[in-house]
């Protein structure tokens, strides 16, 4: 599901309910195949600006990424490959007009992508230098290029590689 018109928002509070409305949706097609339902991207950082689109990890042991993807097509969502990001299935769907806009994903526990996602998240939430930083320039992005979210990635992308290199070099001294 591509965003064709890039708004980008100051952090909304009710964000975490709307993640909280689509996760209860999966918790029950998942049951316990689902280890966890992760709220991940922007949204999941207070105090940062973003797209008023939630997105989504959920989480399942390797074994469970079959069973994942037809529970989640037997409510609506459909599987549509990993677009070209290996450790993680990509989801659109219909009949969720009752929920934010959301991006979904299906990871299995090992995936490199998740590990990427939740590290990303995590650093924002505990660096507000950085937050700030990446909001503003979100914001920017967002005013300049409001009708191209090719140039809208590409405008943003210098701070994100910095961000994941801060996070790489963490992980490293920690490791």
């Amino acid at each position: 599901m591509r965003t064709k018109h890039v708004v980008v928002l100051p952090y909304d509070e009710k964000w975490k309910q709307d993640f909280v409305d689509i996760k209860n949706e999966i918790d029950e097609a998942l049951g316990i195949c689902a280890l966890a339902v992760e709220h991940v991207g922007s949204t999941s950082v207070e105090g940062l600006a973003s797209k008023p689109i939630i997105d989504i990890d959920v989480v399942v042991k390797p074994g469970d990424v079959e069973y994942a993807i037809g529970a989640l097509k037997s409510i609506g969502y459909i599987h549509e490959g990993n677009l070209g990001i290996e450790g993680r299935e990509a989801f659109s769907y219909e009949g969720k007009e009752h929920l934010l806009t959301h991006h979904l994903y299906v990871c299995p526990e090992d995936s490199t992508e998740l590990k990427r996602h939740l590290a990303f998240r995590d650093y924002l939430r505990t660096h507000q230098a950085e937050r700030e930083k990446y909001g503003n320039i979100k914001l920017e992005a967002a005013k300049l290029y409001p009708e191209d979210i090719d140039k809208y990635i590409e405008y943003k992308s210098p701070i994100i590689e910095e961000i994941y290199a801060d996070v790489m070099r963490l992980e490293k001294n920690n490791g």
